[in-house]
């Protein structure tokens, strides 16, 4: 099958690679033409405009194009679905695997030729090896279509489902990051009183026997060991500023808008917002484990000075 991939940045990337890994065509297009080489290197066909990939696309796939957006959020995917409307008919097939908000994609969906696929997609770069885990909302037939490169894009068939009609995917990848949010600080007030308790102890080696067996063991705790066999038990110079925050927000605003109580998803994110205030170790090791899994930028108390 051939893809083309719009929006080349760490997610975009893994999706061409995962996809070349798997012995799947890639056109591939980024803004960047830096990043448009970078895919080039990897075995991707490189185009130098959105017009260009489509072109590509259209010499070499008989059954309708497949085109995967990994561009931000927002206006980037609307500017980038403008680009691609001349271009784009009834059997073609965009998916959106960026964390847009599900009613901007059951718009989305409504306003484009091509069927739209809403992709939320979990794991970050820490999972360019393992594959992704991928929330799919969409047409069935479309969905059906993609199957092959969802196979490759994910950890494999059982990484990747139809949740239902467009907009579910990206709803449930909402709500698994609130989730997200609660496990995190969980995880950090555990630490946090271990660190401010009765003994001195090594918080590796409790994130370490903990991995093993124990009825909390998960990626997130791997991560914590991770984080305090890099940093120490003291996390070292992490900032306790945890950035983000808008899934989590559409989360409890969705959660008041249903009367279901989310206190604790809710909890989580005002930890969240309040750690641009003071400091507390919890939100320290948040701040840290959003690197682990995501590879975002960690806050220092020195970048703060």
């Amino acid at each position: 099958m051939e893809l083309g991939v719009i929006g080349l940045g760490r997610m975009g990337q893994i999706v061409v690679n995962r996809s070349l890994d798997a012995g799947h065509d890639v056109v591939a297009f980024d803004l960047s033409a830096e990043a448009t080489a970078t895919a080039a290197e990897a075995g991707a066909t490189a185009a130098d405009s959105v017009a260009d990939l489509c072109d590509r696309l259209d010499d070499s796939d008989e059954d309708g194009k497949r085109i995967w957006l990994m561009v931000p959020a927002g206006e980037p995917v609307d500017a980038t679905l403008a680009d691609l409307e001349p271009h784009l008919d009834a059997d073609d097939v965009v998916v959106d695997g960026g964390n847009s908000k599900f009613q901007e994609s059951v718009r989305r969906a409504e306003e484009t030729d091509a069927a739209y696929l809403d992709c939320g997609t979990s794991g970050g770069p820490a999972s360019a090896e393992e594959g992704f885990s991928l929330m799919i909302g969409g047409p069935e037939w479309a969905y059906e279509a993609l199957v092959p490169i969802f196979d490759a894009v994910a950890t494999g068939p059982a990484g990747h489902d139809r949740m239902g009609e467009s907009g579910s995917g990206h709803y449930v990848k909402m709500v698994h990051n609130g989730v997200e949010y609660a496990l995190m600080q969980a995880y950090g007030e555990g630490f946090e009183l271990l660190t401010e308790g009765r003994y001195d102890l090594d918080m590796e080696s409790v994130a370490r026997t903990w991995n093993n067996g124990a009825v909390i063991r998960s990626w997130l705790l791997e991560l914590c060991e991770e984080a305090f066999h890099e940093e120490g038990s003291d996390l070292g110079d992490v900032a306790d500023h945890v950035a983000g925050g808008s899934t989590g927000t559409w989360t409890v605003r969705e959660a008041l808008e249903q009367e279901v109580p989310v206190p604790i998803i809710y909890q989580a994110l005002a930890e969240r917002f309040d750690s641009r205030n003071e400091g507390r170790f919890s939100r320290r090791l948040a701040n840290r484990l959003r690197y682990g899994f995501g590879r975002h930028e960690v806050a220092r108390r020195s970048d703060e000075e």
